[in-house]
């Protein structure tokens, strides 16, 4: 039987890893495109890689050159603060993808969307509001979503957006807030937060990949967006503190860090429409996925 053929976009980043990971257990012959070469703890072994900038067309045209069966774009500049690298990576990068694979016979393109499409939306946010983000990331995002809808409509392009509140889980990268709190906590630091009192979703990777994996084989997702994420907002504070209390030391201390003027007060989803189409719901509750990021923490740092 002929192995069916993935190209992860962004394949040595945090998701991007765990999906190559369960890609090649799964027996698909994997491909990955970064910008760099990954490293050892973020190589997957019988996956390929190709180093590439998606903001840059002719070198995308010029590198992808094989014909896949699924398309999963998880790629962009993580350091938001440069606005033109993010703008370029999350919005033009996605529209030079779409524009070399509406060419060529897929069965799905998979975009990972974000909950900061939403903006000041009041929460419990589903994907039928108007968008209206708040920052450069979120407007980026919502343009490719645009984008993608729009060639969807026109010429089929079939694609499905996944719109991802906050995951989590090991090998994430230690400048995300769930990693600085877990390596404050087992280093018994003192740890500078906000006061914590935004509400906000997490959701384990696990479940982000099953997701991902379940929308890959959906008809009924073509076209569609579609929110991933746990659905039970908690206070930022309250995980915190769920933290400390699991590993037994560490010292948060609340308000030490002004909350911005722009930030949203709570974010979470509406996850009726992942139910009904994808057949999928979040298995993972906070404390067990917690448990498991903890361990893998703790692990590395031994």
């Amino acid at each position: 039987m002929k192995k069916e053929n993935i190209l992860i976009v962004g394949g040595t980043g945090f998701i991007g890893y765990h999906l190559a990971l369960s890609c090649v257990k799964k027996n698909f012959s994997v491909t990955c495109i970064s910008t760099k070469i990954p490293t050892i703890k973020r190589r997957v072994k019988k996956a390929k890689y190709i180093s590439l900038d998606i903001s840059n067309k002719k070198e995308v045209k010029k590198k992808i050159t094989q014909t896949y069966d699924y398309v999963v774009n998880l790629g962009g500049y993580v350091n938001h603060t440069d606005k033109k690298k993010t703008y370029n990576s999350h919005f033009i990068g996605c529209r030079n993808l779409a524009d070399i694979f509406i060419k060529k016979k897929l069965k799905a393109f998979v975009q990972m969307g974000s909950s900061m499409e939403y903006g000041k939306n009041t929460s419990p946010v589903n994907e039928t509001f108007k968008c209206n983000p708040s920052s450069i990331y979120g407007e980026a995002k919502f343009l490719a979503s645009k984008f993608l809808l729009q060639k969807y409509k026109k010429n089929q392009f079939p694609i499905i957006i996944l719109r991802l509140f906050q995951a989590y889980g090991p090998h994430q990268d230690i400048n995300r807030l769930i990693p600085i709190i877990i390596n404050g906590c087992l280093k018994n630091e003192k740890i500078a937060c906000s006061p914590g009192e935004q509400l906000r979703d997490f959701v384990y990777i696990d479940d982000v990949i099953k997701a991902i994996f379940l929308s890959l084989k959906s008809k009924k997702a073509l076209g569609k967006i579609i929110n991933i994420g746990f659905g039970r907002p908690k206070k930022v504070k309250n995980v915190i503190q769920m933290i400390k209390n699991i590993i037994g030391k560490g010292h948060p201390e609340f308000g030490k860090i002004k909350m911005r003027k722009d930030e949203i007060k709570a974010l979470y989803p509406n996850l009726r429409k992942a139910k009904k189409i994808l057949r999928w719901k979040p298995k993972i509750k906070l404390n067990n996925g917690l448990k498991k990021t903890i361990r893998y923490y703790a692990k590395v740092a031994s």
